[in-house]
């Protein structure tokens, strides 16, 4: 099956070096619930983590289509690029945002691999996607922040050197709006002791390597800090785009292996002596899938078109999240109704990838909360929340 493909050269070589990561691969990982390292340190070894950091710290200085391009293959190939994904808009945050001398002390070593920044701390349990009303403190005394509180789903959290950490500097009753007074700090977790930063695992229905994490009386010298104190929710927020983008990619990575697979199993498998791909019951909704992935894709490459532009696409990068993330869902019913019972047998891979592509329609953002960007900023209807 052929598409129209960008950074063609690109999607080869990453192709390339998912053919030593099969199936058997990810089935390991997934059953083990391990972190797949191997397959992180290929690709950090072949530069694509670093495809989106400048020349001048190491990196490659590509646009965000080739950085899509690079996680979208690693979708089709069956595998799963979340072990490492953050890094790429992570590192947004510290590049548009971050001093000289913070660019410069990690930006090269995030580019060779040196230095992992994974990890994102935000999401709470008490405030889920209610971020202004987070309520992890960091309180400043000399040239140290005393951070406490927690943090859920902070994923990659095990295996990552830095973790960019949303907490509150200024109190919540202090501030005009309840998105002021909130900071973004760059913390070295390496030089944390343990006693400070308690890191336990949350078991999930796919192999997310994602943690809740636990802060007292975490001290983090005050040059950790990106940009203006009371400004990090600003600065998260002009990374999200990015986000939006990769994570359509990966989208509409998973949608094309659905599609392949089932019309693959669709051919072979025979039926009342005859291959069930010649029954309209089979190939009507695995063309609805693919119809749904090629019109999410096109939405994909304008949102990455205009971003790479300079621009600051928000209804784009929003749309071709929530179309790709449905073109993904979409995809993965046809693909699991078409093998039928041998859908659910672990050595198909159905299954493993059926639930990790349910992700996307909750994180990183859910879809009903596009829907009401979509609704109030685009629609111009009135705020529901």
């Amino acid at each position: 099956m052929k598409y129209q493909l960008d950074h063609q050269d690109i999607r080869d070589g990453v192709w390339k070096l998912c053919l030593d990561f099969g199936s058997n691969y990810w089935q390991n990982c997934d059953r083990n619930r391990s972190y797949p390292e191997e397959f992180v340190n290929a690709l950090t070894r072949s530069g694509y983590l670093g495809a989106l950091i400048p020349k001048q710290y190491g990196g490659y200085e590509l646009p965000i289509s080739a950085a899509a391009a690079i996680l979208e293959e690693i979708h089709r190939s069956g595998g799963n690029a979340a072990a490492c994904h953050a890094q790429m808009y992570i590192m947004g945050t510290v590049l548009r945002h971050g001093s000289e001398e913070q660019k410069e002390k990690y930006l090269p070593g995030i580019a060779d691999g040196s230095i992992r920044l994974q990890a994102f701390g935000v999401t709470e349990p008490g405030s889920g996607t209610d971020t202004s009303s987070l309520r992890t403190t960091a309180v400043r005394s000399g040239d140290r922040y005393i951070v406490n509180g927690q943090k859920i789903w902070t994923s990659r959290a095990e295996h990552s050197d830095l973790m960019l950490l949303l907490c509150r500097t200024t109190p919540i009753n202090q501030v005009k709006k309840r998105s002021d007074g909130l900071s973004t700090l760059l913390v070295d977790t390496r030089k944390i002791p343990e006693s400070q930063l308690i890191i336990r695992p949350v078991r999930t229905m796919m192999n997310h390597s994602t943690t809740e994490v636990f802060f007292e009386d975490m001290e983090v010298p005050t040059n950790a800090l990106i940009g203006e104190e009371g400004m990090g929710f600003r600065y998260i927020l002009s990374g999200m785009n990015a986000e939006r983008i990769l994570i359509a990619a990966e989208c509409i990575g998973d949608a094309k292996w659905f599609v392949e697979k089932a019309v693959a199993y669709a051919k072979e498998r025979v039926v009342f002596s005859r291959p069930i791909g010649q029954n309209q019951g089979i190939q009507f909704p695995v063309a609805r899938a693919y119809a749904g992935m090629r019109a999410a894709e096109l939405m994909l490459k304008e949102a990455a078109r205009l971003f790479d532009e300079g621009g600051n696409p928000g209804e784009e990068a929003n749309l071709a999240k929530l179309l790709a993330a449905d073109a993904s869902w979409e995809a993965a019913e046809a693909c699991l109704q078409t093998h039928g019972g041998f859908g659910f047998a672990e050595e198909f891979d159905v299954e493993r990838k059926f639930r990790e592509t349910r992700l996307y329609q909750i994180a990183p953002i859910s879809t009903n909360l596009i829907l009401s960007y979509l609704s109030e900023h685009v629609l111009e209807l009135p705020r529901s929340y």
